[in-house]
């Protein structure tokens, strides 16, 4: 009792102490951390919109911060509709907010798996009735890896993703059945964003529950969580449609209105909310599973829910169910992005402090929603700057392996379909990795000031911050993949030299010059020829004249060789028609092709594509098959000299120009129709 008693004395003098002003002076002061003023807040976000709506043309954009349970502030900016100037309005205005779709799916299993109806370690084929994955690897695919983006599926599926009527929309089994892509990597070893796997656990939500995924939904999320102006289903009810904003596209200084998509991935991303309504969603998760009196998950299922389930090495942010982590500014993060045809969304949870914000815009600025982030975070979670770590000196530091130098591409695209072609604009970037600049034992990416220590093999971190950098490698030991560890999606796979984008269109420049100088070659030779017959008659008399002269007249037993010599010039032309044939071809299917696709509208894509790029997609098959004879025709004119040696040295250019096309078009998936 006396050692509890001097206890409590103590505690009380503390307390005294603390509260007078002459003894506190000596004290740090603590630093108010997150917002505590709505009106500063209001300032903060009045500026930030303001300059960057204008920089990234956002017609309009919604902010609503949530914190300790409660919407703490919330305003919109711009406008819903421009030509009808309809303002933004928090808790009235509908926007698409994409992939966020994604974290309701994975609620909606997480409630499941709560019931017992599912487990997460099971293998996804145990119910699946209409279908099956294929068996590609030893491994099963599970409920735990759709969730967490580890499947292993390919990632193209955009092509027919969107429908322009209800009539036209497929069903979501039938949807999956037709269009599930093939498996290119064993599950639960790598990050592959994509919209296969939640899509596919959407189903099991249908499969399992006996009702339809929007109306399993409707009920047991959207109704407990007091979202009444939320809804998967497509169209809108009538009382929310006229609510939806435009959504736009900023081309050529205007706006254009996006015509609304009927999506058929309805699970990944077909929900449309106001931004108070993702509050109350946040709100939730922000309370382990509780808003008010109501309750969509029970705390530990939440609590599951939000740990890390994966990372491509201990120490990375990984991903949870259903969200990524992001750490910035020591605020550890579970956030979710979202992107639709004019509109972008995100939601960002900071647990710790029990605070969250969504941001919607009724565009595509690809920068908007980070960048609030990040300002967000250095203006109300200040930290001091670490400064950089030493750059090793010593000459004793182990170099990397070479076998880790080389050109990396982020894994998020299409593999196997015509998709492809999105890595090239800059979907799936490449990253060079290279030895650090002055040898004295880091790694490098980008550029050789880019360095990164290695800290055991395998492993490195950067010299500017904590940031890992881990490399995997197959059981024959090759170096297969990359991994940076501020970023759960930054996966990169190591490319062959011949994969590179520089090597692909060095090919495909190399192709096209040289089937533009087949065709300029024939087309000089058909003017001469045809210059020629145009001759006044007296003058293709002497030229006639003049041939005679230095030749005697061939003897009798020669006329097969004149005949050998006829027939030889005929096989030449054939074969210089077929090579301007194939050269021709070739080059409009790569023009249209170019135009078709490069020269549309990304989203439109979604909704199938064009048709002239469909009937183009005729036409490599062909000229696959006339390239075969193509090859023929260099080896009998190397035999019987059709041509001079210059004229057969450009014959076989052009020869090995149309095999390289062949090797440029099946890379990327454009060798028949591989759309999905």
């Amino acid at each position: 009792m006396r050692h509890l008693h001097a206890v409590l004395v103590g505690l009380t003098l503390v307390w005294l102490l603390s509260g007078l002003p002459c003894f506190a002076q000596g004290l740090p002061t603590p630093v108010p951390s997150g917002p505590t003023d709505p009106q500063e807040l209001e300032a903060f976000l009045d500026q930030f919109f303001a300059q960057k709506m204008t920089e990234q043309h956002v017609p309009g954009a919604v902010f609503t911060l949530v914190k300790d349970g409660k919407i703490f502030f919330s305003k919109g900016y711009g406008y819903a509709d421009i030509e009808q100037k309809i303002p933004v309005v928090p808790d009235k205005t509908l926007f698409r907010v994409g992939s966020i779709s994604k974290l309701f799916t994975t609620t909606a299993v997480m409630q499941l798996a709560e019931q017992g109806k599912l487990k997460l370690d099971d293998d996804v084929n145990q119910y699946l009735k209409h279908f099956q994955i294929p068996n590609t690897y030893p491994k099963p695919v599970t409920i735990a890896n759709l969730l967490t983006h580890t499947d292993g599926f390919d990632s193209g599926w955009g092509i027919k993703a969107f429908a322009h009527t209800k009539s036209e929309m497929t069903l979501l089994g039938d949807y999956l059945a037709k269009r599930l892509p093939r498996r290119i990597l064993p599950p639960g070893e790598v990050f592959l964003y994509s919209d296969v796997g939640m899509t596919l656990a959407g189903y099991l939500v249908q499969a399992i529950s006996g009702i339809p995924f929007e109306q399993y939904i409707q009920q047991n999320i959207l109704q407990p969580l007091d979202m009444r102006r939320s809804s998967f289903f497509q169209p809108l009810p009538s009382q929310l449609a006229p609510d939806l904003a435009v959504g736009y596209r900023y081309n050529n200084g205007t706006y254009q209105r996006r015509p609304f998509a009927f999506n058929n991935n309805v699970p990944g991303s077909a929900l449309m909310a106001t931004a108070t309504d993702i509050a109350h969603f946040a709100i939730a998760h922000l309370q382990d599973g509780r808003y008010g009196e109501s309750r969509i998950l029970n705390e530990v299922t939440a609590q599951e829910m939000h740990r890390q389930q994966f990372a491509h090495h201990p120490g990375m942010v990984g991903s949870a169910y259903g969200f990524s982590e992001n750490w910035e500014n020591n605020q550890k993060a579970l956030e979710h992005g979202g992107r639709l045809n004019g509109y972008t969304t995100r939601l960002y949870l900071i647990p710790e402090q029990n605070l969250g914000f969504v941001v919607s815009c009724n565009n595509n600025p690809v920068a908007l929603p980070r960048e609030l982030a990040t300002q967000f975070l250095k203006h109300y979670y200040p930290v001091k700057e670490k400064p950089a770590s030493p750059s090793p000196s010593t000459r004793d530091e182990q170099k990397p392996d070479r076998q880790l130098y080389g050109t990396y591409r982020y894994t998020s695209y299409s593999h196997l379909t015509l998709e492809k072609l999105g890595a090239v604009l800059g979907d799936a970037p490449e990253v060079k990795v290279m030895a650090g600049a002055g040898n004295d034992g880091t790694l490098a990416l980008y550029v050789p000031e880019f360095k990164w220590v290695q800290v055991e093999p395998l492993l490195f971190r950067s010299i500017y911050s904590d940031t890992q950098l881990s490399f995997r490698q197959n059981e024959r030991g090759r170096i297969t993949h990359m991994f940076i560890g501020d970023s759960v999606f930054a996966a990169l796979e190591k490319l062959a030299w011949y994969e590179t984008n520089a090597f692909q269109l060095t090919l495909g420049l190399f192709c096209a010059l040289s089937f533009v100088s087949a065709c300029l070659v024939a087309w000089v030779s058909w003017l001469m020829h045809r210059s020629r017959k145009r001759l006044p008659q007296d003058s293709r008399i002497n030229l006639l004249q003049k041939d005679k002269a230095p030749h005697p007249t061939p003897p009798l037993n020669k006329g097969r060789e004149v005949n050998s010599t006829f027939a030889r010039g005929r096989m030449a032309r054939r074969a210089q028609f077929l090579a301007v044939l194939v050269c021709s071809l070739n080059l409009v299917f790569a023009i249209g092709m170019g135009l078709a696709i490069f020269g549309s509208d990304y989203w439109q894509l979604f909704f199938g594509l064009p048709k002239i790029a469909i009937a183009l997609l005729f036409i490599p098959p062909i000229t696959t098959g006339l390239t075969l004879a193509l090859v023929i025709f260099t080896v009998l004119a190397w035999k019987n000299k059709y041509y001079s040696l210059i004229g057969r040295l450009h014959y076989s250019l052009t020869t090995v120009a149309a095999v390289g096309f062949i090797f440029f078009l099946n890379y990327w998936n454009l060798l028949g129709f591989r759309m999905y």
